[in-house]
């Protein structure tokens, strides 16, 4: 099993882009069949050095490839794109 974390630093002023953008990553859980689970969260600090984070697993890194490729994901991914400063992202192994 691929876990893969990804934590993102959001431009000031983004607050409805940012949540339809965690909205529509959220929605992607039970929809997209290669995510095996999703966890999206925001902080709980308002001066963090990330505003919100996703863990989501995967069988292997093939599923996790179709995930990141597949439509709906890249059309939420876009939205994300176009309002962070900072991004970071892992995957391991679990």
């Amino acid at each position: 099993m691929i876990k893969h974390i990804v934590m993102w630093k959001f431009k000031e002023n983004e607050n409805e882009r940012k949540q339809e953008f965690l909205d529509g990553l959220k929605s992607l859980y039970g929809i997209i069949p290669e995510i095996k689970f999703m966890e999206v969260k925001e902080s709980v600090k308002k001066d963090a050095e990330f505003d919100a984070c996703l863990i989501s697993k995967f069988d292997n890194m093939e599923d996790l490839k179709k995930y990141k490729n597949d439509p709906r994901h890249v059309k939420v991914s876009n939205i994300c794109k176009e309002i962070r400063t900072n991004r970071a992202q892992i995957d391991i192994e679990d």
